[in-house]
């Protein structure tokens, strides 16, 4: 997620100058070939690119108003987890602590593995994700993921006991398996009377809706934006693209007509046609960033800093001293 109040122009050129350089290099021929060796059959009628373009920009701005839907859905699924993280912990510590203190600890500590585990299954890479591009790769050395840097093991350590570790290691879905050592532990707990049959409900309600919350990130995480739209928005896109030097041609070419640029004018197809080119391929480029909120881009969701301020919470609930401190941004991206 970018904290800062907006991404610079600097910014947007370096993670779009490939295209821009790619623009440019192919604006440049068509426009040497139709002035200097007079191939004017290189020049096409601007109406049917024109319509093309619009049908480009419907299609385009329908890919990145359903990206956009998919990233604040996936930030509701993680307001969602912080909600039910505060109200499950105020039960835990009120329900507990007269009967069972002891449990208390280990319930947080459990909560805190089920977050850490969750986020790094998430920022597991998929075959559909835009992070192996070569812009996209470039630009995120300019921040870390946490889960990038640093291997589960650990991470788990720090919340888990050996044992318990070394059971949820060795499943595949390591966060469904903490949320189920969390039930087993809340049953056992009813079962030793430290719990009455309402307080167990109460904490098996909130488990449950873990499970629904996780079961919705898994959802976007796993599932792409459908192949299809994608791959015919994408077509269509470099098909105008193409197009549009040799569409401009003609017209740029009487632009001048009457004027000191007379016979001149045509060059100006090249700064024109190459913006023009940029700014399509840039609105694309920008729903896909927002596609995938999971990935480990710029745009994601910052579900690391989200998980660090639920377990911030959490101590503070239990009047611990030594907090952990929250994430900063770096290069005002916050992951």
């Amino acid at each position: 997620m970018h904290a800062g109040r907006r991404f610079h122009l600097r910014e947007i050129l370096y993670w779009t100058r490939r295209d821009l350089f790619r623009c440019l290099l192919w604006a440049t021929p068509p426009t040497a070939l139709y002035h200097l060796c007079g191939f004017t059959f290189l020049s096409l009628s601007w109406v049917p690119v024109a319509l093309l373009g619009t049908a480009v920009s419907f299609l385009v701005g329908f890919k990145n108003n359903s990206s956009y839907a998919r990233l604040w859905e996936a930030r509701q699924i993680y307001g969602g987890i912080v909600n039910n993280s505060r109200a499950f912990a105020v039960m835990v510590r009120d329900f507990l602590r007269p009967t069972a203190p002891a449990a208390v600890p280990g319930l947080f500590g459990r909560h805190f593995a089920w977050l850490t585990a969750l986020r790094y299954q998430l920022r597991e890479p998929r075959a559909w994700e835009n992070m192996n591009q070569p812009a996209n790769r470039e630009y995120a050395q300019l921040y870390r993921v946490p889960e990038h840097d640093a291997p589960l093991e650990p991470e788990l350590a720090r919340y888990l006991p050996a044992a318990e570790q070394t059971y949820v290691l060795g499943k595949k879905n390591r966060a469904t398996q903490l949320m189920a050592l969390q039930s087993k532990q809340l049953n056992e707990l009813h079962a030793a009377g430290a719990l009455t049959e309402f307080q167990l409900l109460q904490l098996q309600t909130a488990v449950t809706r873990f499970y629904d919350l996780q079961g919705q990130a898994e959802r976007i995480k796993n599932f792409p934006y459908p192949r299809n739209f994608s791959s015919i928005t994408t077509i269509l896109l470099y098909v105008f693209v193409l197009l549009v030097p040799f569409g401009l041609l003609r017209e740029f070419d009487r632009l001048g007509d009457g004027t000191f640029m007379a016979g001149y004018s045509v060059w100006v197809n090249i700064p024109f046609a190459t913006l023009l080119m940029w700014v399509f391929l840039t609105i694309d480029r920008v729903g896909d960033s927002s596609v995938n909120p999971f990935e480990g881009s710029s745009n994601d969701v910052p579900i690391s800093s989200i998980s660090r301020t639920i377990e911030i919470d959490l101590r503070d609930m239990l009047d611990e001293t030594e907090l952990p401190a929250p994430l900063s941004p770096v290069h005002d991206i916050l992951m």
